[in-house]
C-alpha cells in the first residue's frame, strides 16, 4: 500500500492545505515558478515572522534588560516572552533551562567548551554517530586536541540508520557524554532517541541531542525524552537567521562557567574577580539578537498555529509520496535513512555529479541541495563524494514533489542519452 495521500490525512479542519500555507510566504508570490525543497538547509518565512519583525523595530525596538525607561522594558518583555514560548515549545520545566545562542553550531560549542572542559578529563569519552553533521564533530575534536578526551564514533547499519546494538557495545564506563543527532541532516533517518537516552543514562553519560532537523518537523517533548541537552536552530523552523536554542538541564548549567565574558552576563565585575549570573544569563553575553528572538517567538507561533502532529502527518505522507515517484526513476539511488525517514530525499543519480543535477533542477525552478551537507565522514562511509538532497517545508505538496521527479527525468536524459 502506498503512502496516505495528503487530502487523506487532512479530512478536516483540523489539518491544514500545503497550498494555502504557500500563501502566507512572501517568497512564493514573489518567485512564483519556485518549487523550493531546501528546507533543511534553511526554510522560508512566513509574513507573520517578516512582518513582526519589522514592526518590533518600528514600534518597541530598545536594548534589553538595562534600561529603566517604558520602551526597554517592553523590549525586554518581548525578548523574555520569547524565551518562553521556546520553555512551552520544548516543554522544558524551567524558563532558565533556554539560553539563546546564534544556532545549533554555537549552542554545540558552548556545551563543548563549557560543560566538557569543565567536567571532562583525559581519556573520558563521548559518543557520535557517523550520521553526525560536522557541528556535532568538529567541537569534539577541538576538545579532543585541547584536553585529550576520547571521540568515539557509532556505525550505522546496512539500511542507513543508526546501529543501535554497536552503539550499545561502545558504551563503558569511560562514557561521558552521548552526542546525537535527532533527524540525520543529509539522509533525513530518524534516530531512537528514547532508547539512546536510556542506554545512555544507564551508563552514567550525559546525552545531547542536535535537534536541528527534527524540531521544525516534529513534537519534541524534552522532559519525556529526557536528555541533558537538546539544540535547534532558529532558521530551519521558520524563523530568523542568526538566533538559536540550547535547552539544558538547570542543575547542569548552573555548574558551567561562562562560555564568554562581557556585558550583561555579570553580577558584579571589579578588577580582582566577576561574579556571575545565574542561567541562562550568564550565557548570554553582550547585547543579544533581540528582534531574533521575538521573531523566533512568532515563528513558534505559526507552527503551533498549524499543529506539530499535522507537521509531522503531512510530512510523513509526502515523503513516502517522494520515494514512490523517485523510485521510478531509472539510475537513482535514494540513500538509505534507517527505518523511518522523514523530510528529506537524498540521492545520486546515477553518471551524474550532484552539482550537475542542481544546475539541471535549478533551470526548472526546482531549488535543492547538493554535496556533502557538511557531513563529508558519513559520505565517505557510503562511497560517495556527495548527493543531491531534496528537502520539505510546511509549503511543499505532491505537486512539487511531481515537478522533482520530471525535472530530474530532464537532467537523467540530458546527461546520459
Amino acid at each position: 500500500m502506498g503512502p496516505a495521500s495528503l487530502r487523506s490525512v487532512y479530512p478536516g479542519p483540523g489539518g491544514f492545505d500545503p497550498k494555502e500555507v504557500k500563501r502566507e510566504f512572501p517568497i512564493f508570490a514573489n518567485n512564483p515558478d519556485l518549487v523550493f525543497l531546501d528546507s533543511a538547509a534553511s526554510a522560508q518565512k512566513p509574513r507573520s515572522v517578516i512582518d513582526g519583525t519589522a514592526e518590533y523595530y518600528r514600534t518597541d525596538y530598545a536594548n534589553v534588560h538595562r534600561g529603566v525607561y517604558r520602551l526597554s522594558a517592553r523590549s525586554t518583555e518581548r525578548y523574555e516572552e520569547a524565551r518562553d514560548k521556546v520553555r512551552r515549545f520544548l516543554n522544558a520545566s524551567d524558563r532558565r533551562e533556554i539560553v539563546f545562542v546564534r544556532n545549533t553550531t554555537e549552542a554545540i560549542n558552548l556545551v563543548a567548551q563549557s560543560w566538557g572542559a569543565a567536567f571532562l578529563r583525559e581519556g573520558d569519552e563521548v559518543v557520535i554517530s557517523e550520521l553526525e553533521h560536522h557541528s556535532n564533530i568538529v567541537p569534539w575534536q577541538l576538545l579532543r586536541d585541547r584536553i585529550g578526551i576520547k571521540l568515539v564514533v557509532a556505525p550505522i547499519d546496512a539500511t542507513g540508520g543508526l546501529d543501535l546494538a554497536a552503539f550499545e557495545t561502545l558504551l563503558s564506563r569511560r562514557t561521558r557524554l552521548v552526542a546525537v543527532t535527532h533527524m540525520a541532516n543529509a539522509t533525513g533517518a530518524l534516530v531512537p532517541v528514547e532508547r539512546v537516552v536510556a542506554l545512555a543514562h544507564r551508563h552514567g553519560a550525559k546525552v545531547l541531542l542536535d535537534g536541528s532537523q527534527a524540531a521544525p518537523r516534529l513534537p519534541v517533548d524534552v522532559q519525556a525524552l529526557g536528555c541533558d541537552f537538546y539544540a535547534f536552530t532558529g532558521h530551519k523552523v521558520y524563523g530568523p537567521t542568526g538566533i538559536g536554542v540550547l535547552y539544558g538541564r538547570f542543575e547542569l548549567l548552573s555548574a558551567m562557567p561562562p562560555y564568554q565574558g562581557g556585558g550583561e552576563m555579570i553580577l558584579h565585575v571589579s578588577f580582582d574577580k566577576t561574579e556571575y549570573q545565574e542561567p541562562p544569563h550568564r550565557f548570554e553575553a553582550g547585547t543579544p539578537d533581540i528582534a531574533g528572538a521575538i521573531g523566533l517567538g512568532i515563528a513558534l507561533d505559526f507552527i503551533e498555529e498549524l499543529g506539530r502532529e499535522n507537521i509531522r502527518e503531512h510530512e510523513e505522507a509526502l515523503t513516502g509520496y517522494g520515494v514512490d515517484r523517485l523510485a521510478q526513476i531509472r539510475g537513482l539511488r535514494l540513500l538509505g535513512a534507517g527505518q523511518r525517514r522523514l523530510g528529506i530525499l537524498s540521492f545520486d543519480l546515477e553518471g551524474v555529479h550532484p552539482h550537475d543535477v542542481s544546475q539541471v533542477l535549478d533551470q526548472h525552478h526546482v531549488a535543492v541541495r547538493a554535496g556533502h551537507h557538511c557531513a563529508q565522514p558519513l559520505m565517505e562511509q557510503l562511497g560517495l563524494s556527495g548527493t543531491t538532497r531534496a528537502s520539505l517545508g510546511v509549503y511543499n505538496d505532491e505537486a512539487d514533489i511531481d515537478r522533482l521527479a520530471e525535472a530530474l527525468k530532464a537532467a537523467r536524459e540530458m546527461f546520459l542519452r
